[in-house]
């Protein structure tokens, strides 16, 4: 009979301890990484977010600290045009609230406000950003068309950020051309640093130089300039694509 109990004993023992040993090697699906992609009214950023709204993105909305002020940021508000310090004829474009105190738009009409005209514009001398800066891209103008005909709001929402297939053309490039080409690119950019093709892109990814910045890491200039760090989910995006080599896919 006792050796009837201990091996009944012993076969309990065993199942248990088998079912620890297959719970502890599961391993959890992982779950997309959640980040604000919104901001606070008249904050200074340059598109970073603010805490957690709750509010789902909504893909035909246009969202101001999400997707304007980093193109206006990047190609606007630099110095000596129009960043606080500068403010050109009175213009700072840096923040929601300098934008909608420099009366440049008119909120619901794309049509009107200074700040399309200037966009727009064919003469050189009167365009902004002006020579040797490239002008904005159709795609950047459509936006800012729509986020002014949408009444010019300062929305904010939560995105999920996927990072589940970071290529340079489908993630990498767009994100510079938005937020860092503006002042980085033609024949005198910023801090002598090319962001407008691969080869400029991954020389800074390979001497640590855009990681550091855009993480605003000690010992490397913070970039955007004078203004707040991109989107948490940019800079997972562009870590991970640097992490794996910088490649040009």
């Amino acid at each position: 009979m006792g050796g009837k109990k201990l091996k009944s004993s012993v076969l309990v023992l065993g199942i248990l301890l088998g079912t620890i040993w297959m719970s502890s090697c599961k391993h959890d699906i992982p779950q997309p990484v959640i980040v604000n992609n919104g901001g606070g009214n008249g904050g200074g950023g340059g598109g970073g977010g603010g805490g957690n709204t709750g509010i789902p993105c909504d893909s035909d909305s246009v969202y101001f600290n999400l997707q304007i002020l980093p193109i206006l940021v990047s190609n606007c508000g630099s110095s000596g045009c129009h960043d606080p310090a500068s403010h050109e004829d009175g213009v700072v474009l840096t923040s929601y609230q300098a934008v909608m105190n420099s009366g440049v738009i008119e909120p619901g009409d794309p049509n009107d406000g200074d700040l399309m005209e200037a966009i727009l514009e064919t003469n050189p001398d009167d365009r902004m950003p002006p020579p040797p800066a490239s002008p904005l891209t159709s795609q950047q103008i459509q936006l800012i068309q729509t986020w002014i005909a949408q009444g010019a709001q300062n929305l904010n929402c939560d995105g999920i950020c996927d990072t589940s297939n970071v290529t340079f053309a489908a993630v990498i490039r767009p994100i510079m051309q938005n937020k860092c080409q503006g002042c980085h690119q033609g024949t005198s950019p910023g801090g002598g640093v090319n962001l407008s093709n691969y080869a400029g892109i991954s020389g800074a990814a390979f001497d640590g130089s855009l990681l550091g910045s855009v993480e605003h890491a000690a010992g490397w200039s913070a970039m955007p300039k004078n203004a707040a760090a991109l989107p948490d989910c940019d800079i997972a995006k562009i870590r991970i694509w640097v992490n794996a080599g910088a490649p040009n896919n």
